[in-house]
């Protein structure tokens, strides 16, 4: 049974700085291109980052968000700076192996 479990979201200042974490089991997880999407309210969700063969950055967040991987933890991260009110979005992790798998999503809210 493949389970993603995403955490490190919550509430933080415009300007400020989070870190995501994705937990993966149940896959051969070096050998899965792992990514971040988000849903942000009333709008699709939109990839943001994704890391495989390539690493590969959503325009809106070059040179703010950065995507990593540690193969032996079986997790991705996201770490996030100078974090502006349009990033707020339910952040979910992605694996794409054999198929598709997603996490259940963390929020991410950027407010004064």
């Amino acid at each position: 049974q493949v389970q993603l479990v995403e955490s490190g979201g919550g509430l933080v200042q415009p300007g400020g700085s989070l870190r995501l974490s994705c937990a993966a089991s149940g896959i051969t997880f070096s050998r899965a291109t792992m990514s971040w999407y988000r849903r942000a309210p009333g709008k699709e969700r939109e990839l943001v980052a994704s890391a495989g063969v390539r690493t590969n950055y959503a325009d809106s967040v070059k040179g703010r968000f950065t995507i990593s991987r540690d193969n032996a933890k079986n997790t991705v991260y996201l770490q996030m700076n100078s974090l502006k009110p349009e990033d707020t979005a339910v952040y979910y992790c992605n694996a794409f192996y054999d198929m598709v798998y997603w996490g259940q999503g963390t929020q991410v809210t950027v407010s004064s």
